[in-house]
């Protein structure tokens, strides 16, 4: 009945940053963008990395609200890596560091990032 997830929404307070961001930094790629005439949507844009995509939202005036990293409800999305080192060592270089880790896991290495919004993002080398 049900097969996988088909994409994930973010709704980021600069879009054409958030875009950027994960294009020139994660490598994601723009599998389609399109304006939207439902307001307050404005424009969606969808990110493939993979099979896994990623639907940026541009909202007229959106609002931040941050949680507590352990509360109830969405905490993060979770990219595989070949290399947790060499990974960590390119985003060094576009001036991203850990926000935390990374730690050995049992068989498996974990770091986080964050975007440009602060949304965390695990990085996992299995």
């Amino acid at each position: 009945m049900f097969k996988r997830i088909d994409h994930i929404e973010i709704i980021p307070t600069d879009f054409d940053r958030s875009v950027k961001f994960y294009t020139e930094v994660l490598g994601f790629s723009i599998k389609e963008q399109m304006a939207v005439a439902a307001a307050p949507l404005e424009e969606i844009a969808y990110l493939a990395l993979g099979d896994t995509v990623l639907e940026l939202m541009r909202v007229k005036d959106p609002t931040i609200t941050t949680a507590e990293p352990w509360s109830t409800g969405y905490r993060m999305m979770a990219l595989e890596v070949e290399d947790m080192d060499a990974a960590l060592a390119y985003l060094a270089g576009k001036g991203i560091t850990p926000s935390w880790g990374p730690v050995q896991l049992g068989p498996s290495k974990r770091a986080e990032i964050r975007d440009c919004d602060g949304f965390s993002i695990e990085l996992r080398q299995w």
